[in-house]
């Protein structure tokens, strides 16, 4: 991963910083987090204390950056890091760009899996997103920073920024064959625990609010 990062910040059009999130994992990787976030790089890292899921290292991954623009990707190098360069080009324009993995490279009952719990969540909340659970992305830290946290809220990324108002273009992006680790995912966790998410969020979407301040006065000094 360390590798094809830096494949990416020798060429990123942005001075990035690269934030890995260890989520209470005892696969070791804190150890291996230690030794690669040293001063003098672009490496930083945060660890949780116990391990409650996907959408909680993301959110606090989010709560934990200091830029304007925030990425999103996976440690397994399924997708690359090269490939947020083309996201780029989408800013200012769009709020968030999600990456659409054009050529699955997994498993018959992971491909299986994934579009029954991508269709479900389309019939059910009808966002547009093609492939919610891309790890790809980049979104403007306003809409990141306004994310509820939610179990399973790392399905509905793309549908949460455009609840906010925000605008989502979807890019095509390189995808490779799974050389290390085992995916926990299974026909029942992608089918079962999506549908009862995507209700969870139907609930939210029904009682979300938006405001826009029409005018103010704050005079200096004052909090």
């Amino acid at each position: 991963m360390v590798a094809e990062m830096d494949k990416f910040l020798n060429q990123a059009p942005v001075a990035t910083t690269v934030l890995f999130i260890d989520d209470g994992s005892t696969d070791g990787s804190l150890s291996l987090l230690r030794a690669i976030c040293q001063p003098g790089t672009c490496y930083e890292f945060i660890s949780l204390r116990t391990n409650q899921g996907l959408s909680t290292a993301i959110k606090a991954g989010i709560d934990h950056c200091r830029s304007t623009l925030i990425g999103y990707i996976d440690s397994d190098i399924q997708t690359v890091p090269l490939d947020f360069l083309t996201f780029f080009d989408f800013f200012p324009e769009y709020d968030m760009v999600n990456g659409i993995r054009a050529k699955r490279q997994d498993t018959f009952v992971k491909k299986l899996s994934s579009k029954v719990a991508n269709g479900v969540r389309r019939a059910l909340i009808n966002d547009g997103i093609e492939d919610t659970g891309c790890p790809l992305k980049i979104m403007k830290m306003e809409y990141a920073r306004r994310l509820p946290l939610f179990h399973g809220m790392h399905r509905f990324l793309g549908a949460l920024v455009q609840l906010q108002g925000g605008r989502v273009k979807q890019v095509p992006v390189r995808h490779f064959p799974r050389f290390a680790g085992t995916a926990k995912y299974t026909l029942w966790n992608r089918a079962w625990k999506p549908l009862v998410d995507t209700f969870g969020f139907r609930w939210i979407r029904s009682r979300w609010k938006n405001y826009e301040i029409g005018e103010q006065y704050r005079p200096n000094g004052r909090a």
